[in-house]
C-alpha cells in the first residue's frame, strides 16, 4: 500500500525516472578512467590533476566527480587548496581494470550497446523482437550475428560476461553436488531463448572440462573436438542451467524483471520461474529437477536423465 508521504511526494517516483542518469554517471567515470587513475596514483586527487590528466574539461569533471561522492563510488576530502578525491573501496574491487573482481568490462558493454538498444524498448514491447537494426543498423534475423557483430564486439561481451562470471560462478557451482560428473560441455547462451548458460554433465567420462571457467579445477588437459559437441545424454547424465530465476508469484525479483526485458530487446528471450524451467526440463525427459537460489544475480537448476 502507498504510503501518504509517498503520495504527498513520489519519492520512489523520481528515483526511478532517474535511474538511467545514475548508470551513465558510472558508465562514465568507468569509461574515462577516474577509478583506475585514482588507484594507480595511491593517494587523493585534485580535481585540477584529475581533468588534466584524463583530458578533460575542469567544469565537466568537477560535476562528474561530485556525482560519484552522492553515489558513494568516490569520496572527497575538502582542503584548503582545494577538493581532492580518491576512490571508496568498492569501486577499487569492482571499477577498476587491475582488480581481479572487475566490472568494468560489463560496464562498457552496458554503456555502449545495452543502453542504446533500451532507447527503442518500447518499439520492442510493441513488436515482440529485438532492436539491433533499430540501434545499430544491422538485421537481427542472424541473432548472434547481430550480437557479435564484430570481433572487437563479441570480446567485450565475452569479457563482460566472464565478469560477472568472476563474483557468481562459485555459487552457481557449488549449488549441487557435481562430483559425479566428468566430462562437462558448456555452451554458453548469453541470454539465448532458453538459458543464460547450459552446462551439460556427463557421467563415467575421461574428458573433464570444455570450455568452463576458472573456477573448477580441470583434472584432464584435453578438449572436445567441434566434431563431438553435441547434445547427447546417457541414463545419469545432466543439464545445468545458469539462470536468473523469477519468483513464482511474478513479484521479483525487480533484477531478473528487468533482465527479461533485456531480452526482450536483445534477444527475444525471457527470463522464468523454478516451475517453467522444471516443466521445460520435465518434457525433455530429465525426471529429477532440483533449484537452487544462490542470492546473487545467478540461480541453479539442476535436471537429471
Amino acid at each position: 500500500m502507498d504510503s501518504t508521504e509517498d503520495l504527498d511526494y513520489p519519492q520512489i517516483i523520481f528515483q526511478y525516472s532517474n535511474g538511467f542518469l545514475v548508470s551513465k554517471v558510472m558508465f562514465t567515470a568507468c569509461e574515462l578512467g577516474v577509478f583506475d587513475l585514482l588507484l594507480e596514483s595511491g593517494q587523493p586527487l585534485s580535481l585540477d590533476v584529475i581533468a588534466a590528466r584524463l583530458g578533460t574539461s575542469i567544469m565537466g569533471m568537477e560535476r562528474l566527480l561530485d556525482a560519484c561522492v552522492g553515489l558513494k563510488l568516490l569520496a572527497v576530502e575538502l582542503r584548503r587548496e582545494g577538493a581532492f578525491y580518491r576512490n571508496t573501496e568498492i569501486s577499487n574491487i569492482y571499477l577498476t581494470k587491475s582488480s581481479p573482481k572487475s566490472q568494468y568490462h560489463i560496464m562498457m558493454y552496458y554503456s555502449n550497446t545495452v543502453y542504446l538498444c533500451w532507447h527503442y524498448l518500447t518499439d520492442a514491447v510493441r513488436e515482440g523482437r529485438n532492436q539491433y537494426e533499430r540501434a545499430f543498423g544491422i538485421s537481427s534475423e542472424d541473432l548472434f550475428g547481430a550480437m557479435y557483430r564484430s570481433e572487437e564486439e563479441m570480446l567485450k561481451f565475452l569479457a563482460g560476461q566472464n565478469s560477472i562470471w568472476s563474483i557468481c560462478g562459485r555459487d552457481v557451482l557449488t549449488a549441487f553436488d557435481l562430483s559425479p560428473f566428468t566430462q562437462i560441455y558448456d555452451l554458453g547462451g548469453g541470454g539465448g531463448a532458453l538459458a543464460q548458460e547450459c552446462v551439460f554433465l556427463y557421467p563415467n567420462c575421461t574428458v573433464t572440462v570444455y570450455d568452463l571457467p576458472k573456477v573448477v579445477q580441470v583434472a584432464k588437459e584435453r578438449l572436445v573436438p567441434p566434431e563431438e559437441r553435441r547434445i547427447a545424454f546417457h541414463e545419469g547424465g545432466g543439464v545445468l542451467l545458469v539462470e536468473s530465476l523469477l519468483r513464482g508469484d511474478r513479484s521479483g525479483p525487480v533484477e531478473t524483471q528487468l533482465y527479461s526485458l533485456n531480452m526482450l530487446v536483445q534477444t527475444e528471450g525471457k527470463e522464468r520461474t523454478a516451475a517453467e524451467y522444471s516443466e521445460l526440463l520435465g518434457a525433455a525427459g530429465f525426471r529429477d529437477v532440483r533449484v537452487r537460489r544462490t542470492g546473487k544475480i545467478y540461480d541453479a537448476v539442476l535436471g537429471r536423465k
